[in-house]
């Protein structure tokens, strides 16, 4: 026999065995769906100051930005669970790789953290203030100083913060739909919507996440404007990824089959499409034009179609595979 060459066939290519293969699970669908929701926080919590040109006296504003610090940090635990060498996660922070998302990613989740603090830091009420004040005077004197630094620098650089939590908010929903857009293994992520689909989203969640809290009426009547063009943008960027499935190549039709008459099709349309985005669209068309009180209703089921849009993709586009296209 001639030794010399050896045929080399990768049983992971076939099409029964890849689609056996569960690269990522639930902890990936709550990261993602978490991470989205902290973008859209960050964003909304900021912008809303922006257009008011003070600070928000409203409680739930106050407190939103260590919401999103606490969310982000159940997000970032899910998916520390995931990873298969927990110890080896300080790597991702020893190197910056431009064209990496997950590089990306990894920074964004880092500045997130100090950006977001010294933002709720400035966001406290004076009264607020006194009581933490008084705690750390009685508990702990050692962290007196840096806790006067931190009201003042929050303070004295409020519009500063504002902007980068915006920033910073928005490029964390971005990544996190470009983080499935460039895994060009998997034909039904290959789509230059994720990204801003997953922002609109973020968004969107966002908004209904700060509906649950108690705002002042000028601030809840922005957050639903602001999730209906939110919605509207989500609607967009889904039909635009539909038709580019259906209307496209034997390869983007073969990706869309999951959506698009798969056993993903119902749930799809049922739960993202129809629950989580048309008939809150509708409910809040309703809301805002005959001045009816907000419900509870809405941002719960913006939630979950939040949340069954990640489980969704994440699952059709782990059964979808190159071995397809035969």
């Amino acid at each position: 026999m001639n030794t010399d060459y050896v045929e080399i066939c990768p049983t992971a290519y076939h099409k029964m065995v890849e689609h056996s293969h569960e690269v990522w699970g639930w902890e990936i669908v709550i990261y993602l769906f978490l991470g989205g929701l902290v973008a859209g926080l960050l964003v909304l919590t900021a912008a809303l100051e922006l257009r008011a040109g003070k600070r928000s006296e409203s409680r739930g504003l106050m407190w939103m930005p260590f919401l999103a610090l606490a969310l982000i940090s159940l997000g970032m635990g899910a998916l520390f669970l995931d990873l298969h060498y927990k110890f080896h996660v300080f790597r991702f922070y020893l190197a910056f790789q431009a064209s990496s998302p997950m590089s990306w990613g990894a920074w964004i989740l880092l500045v997130i953290y100090p950006a977001a603090f010294l933002l709720g830091m400035g966001s406290l009420s004076d009264d607020w203030r006194k009581r933490i004040n008084g705690w750390v005077e009685k508990k702990a004197k050692r962290l007196k100083g840096l806790l006067d630094w931190s009201f003042e620098w929050a303070d004295e650089h409020r519009r500063t913060l504002l902007w980068t939590n915006l920033v910073v908010g928005a490029g964390l929903g971005v990544y996190t739909g470009l983080l499935l857009g460039t895994m060009v293994a998997r034909i039904h992520w290959n789509s230059a919507v994720l990204g801003p689909l997953f922002l609109s989203s973020g968004l969107s969640t966002g908004a209904a996440f700060m509906l649950l809290f108690k705002l002042n009426k000028d601030e809840q009547r922005a957050l639903v404007r602001w999730d209906m063009l939110a919605i509207a943008a989500e609607l967009f960027f889904i039909a635009l990824m539909l038709i580019s499935f259906a209307g496209g190549n034997h390869a983007a039709q073969v990706a869309g089959e999951g959506l698009l008459g798969g056993k993903w099709t119902a749930p799809f349309w049922t739960l993202v499409v129809m629950l989580g985005l048309v008939v809150p669209l509708l409910l809040e068309t309703v809301e805002v034009k005959r001045r009816l009180p907000l419900t509870v209703v809405t941002p719960v089921l913006i939630l979950i179609g939040g949340l069954s849009l990640r489980a969704i993709l994440l699952a059709s586009g782990q059964e979808s595979c190159f071995c397809d296209l035969r």
